[in-house]
């Protein structure tokens, strides 16, 4: 990497999560210029605009949380115990760390009728998200895991909306009982499907 890149990639990695607490609208480069230490000009000599930044950090914030979900699935065999891995980590990020939430969640709500570039990023994540979880569905019924009858795409996009409401609902309410009720029962929903 490049002096600037490096400064590029420092910017992005500590503007994410300013965006992802405070919102677009919320975030202004001051906030920027006092998380990197950097002047002004320091932050438009790397980025065009704040829009530009924000498109950056959402892209930073759900690579890195793919990152990790894929970590948790790929240490596991079976596409039962990936999809309870997937389950286990939003279960259990919640508690761990104070990210400011899910960016799908966040961004997604701010951006929906105020910023077309990062509604379409956003509904490209959402499509991936649930992409991820019917592949996994795809691959269990293949390999005579789950039954054929299980459908994948009604349950991916079951599975990622109700994960969703529980992140938002949870969130609110500074307690993880939603998420812990709303794993259980995917989790069992997916039991069921097994053969």
């Amino acid at each position: 990497m490049t002096k600037a890149e490096r400064t590029r990639q420092f910017i992005i990695e500590k503007a994410a999560p300013i965006f992802n607490k405070k919102g677009i609208a919320g975030t202004a480069i001051s906030d920027i210029m006092e998380a990197t230490k950097l002047a002004k000009g320091g932050v438009y000599g790397n980025f065009e605009n704040k829009d530009e930044i924000c498109l950056e950090a959402f892209n930073y914030l759900t690579k890195t949380l793919a990152a990790e979900i894929n970590h948790g699935m790929d240490s596991q065999v079976s596409a039962k115990d990936k999809l309870f891995a997937l389950l286990d980590f939003y279960r259990d990020r919640l508690q761990k760390n104070n990210t400011g939430g899910c960016p799908i969640l966040n961004f997604g709500t701010e951006a929906d009728d105020t910023n077309p570039v990062i509604k379409q990023r956003v509904k490209e994540t959402i499509q991936s998200s649930q992409n991820r979880i019917a592949n996994t569905v795809k691959r269990g019924i293949e390999a005579g895991e789950f039954k054929t009858t299980f459908d994948a795409e009604t349950f991916a996009i079951k599975m990622f909306a109700m994960i969703e409401g529980a992140i938002l609902i949870s969130r609110v309410q500074n307690s993880n009982d939603h998420m812990v009720l709303i794993t259980n029962i995917l989790k069992a929903e997916i039991s069921q499907n097994t053969v």
